[in-house]
């Protein structure tokens, strides 16, 4: 049965994958008390990376839509946390966005937005959060952005 979250996602055309697993010696996520903590998740969707380096080969567009791929993932792993219930999340916490970016490069705050933006469009209000975006020189893989997140869960 799909519960709530499940359901606004599905009203706007998304769908949870499988949680990612680990690709390194680390656990997808950490839980202390009523916070999960989210290991950094790679911008890839259907399977496959979404690679580019910001102010090179990538515009602020497919950027951001690279961080709400991030988001999508770094949901799949709060129910993988939730044992399958999202409605267990209460609020999305912080996100801490990394952008593959060139020195000259300055909007990393508008590729992160792909990712805040999606979180308060799928969860409302509970979905505002405290932010960090930053430049990367180069991140695992050659993908474009990668978010890690911190939730609270009943």
């Amino acid at each position: 049965m799909t519960g709530t979250l499940e359901s606004r996602l599905s009203a706007l055309g998304v769908t949870l994958p499988e949680a990612p697993a680990p690709a390194a010696n680390y656990v997808p996520y950490v839980i202390s008390g009523n916070l999960v903590h989210v290991s950094g998740q790679v911008s890839m969707t259907n399977g496959q990376l979404i690679t580019g380096k910001l102010g090179a080969d990538m515009d602020v567009t497919a950027g951001a839509a690279a961080a709400r791929a991030c988001a999508i993932s770094l949901l799949a792993q709060v129910k993988a946390a939730c044992g399958g219930d999202l409605d267990r999340l209460h609020r999305v916490v912080k996100l801490t966005g990394f952008v593959n970016s060139t020195p000259e490069f300055g909007d990393q705050p508008k590729v992160i937005n792909g990712a805040s933006d999606f979180m308060v469009e799928a969860l409302g209000d509970p979905g505002r959060h405290a932010r960090s975006a930053v430049s990367a020189a180069a991140l695992p893989f050659g993908v474009a952005v990668e978010i890690e997140g911190i939730f609270e869960i009943r």
